[in-house]
């Protein structure tokens, strides 16, 4: 019997692979109940050159539950700062996974909001 988490790593491993194959550096977004977490990994997937979460401590003091779309938002737009300060404007964006809807779709506009080019 497969369970949700190994059915979303399975669609999630297709779509790395794809990105793998055209070296592209990867904006990754994970999610939990309570909170959100983005990354923008280098092409070889062995160096993060920026991250961004709600658990940080920036962000925890802005925002009252980290498990939602108003924290999503926030997120997404640390992870557009910090990658315009590590020279990165164009990620191939990867949703591990996850339906692009809700949270995910919130971090992704307000990345792109941010100035980032996926």
């Amino acid at each position: 019997m497969i369970d949700k988490n190994q059915s979303r790593l399975r669609r999630a491993r297709k779509t790395r692979l794809k990105q793998r194959q055209i070296e592209a550096v990867r904006l990754t977004v994970h999610r939990t109940n309570s909170h959100i977490y983005a990354q923008i990994i280098a092409p070889g997937g062995n160096q993060v050159l920026a991250s961004a979460s709600t658990v940080e401590k920036e962000v925890r003091g802005k925002l009252a539950n980290g498990g939602n779309m108003k924290a999503a938002e926030l997120v997404g737009q640390r992870i557009a700062e910090k990658a315009k300060q590590a020279g990165l404007e164009s990620v191939a964006f990867d949703r591990s996974g996850y339906r692009y809807h809700g949270r995910v779709k919130a971090l992704a506009d307000a990345a792109r909001a941010g100035g980032l080019k996926f």
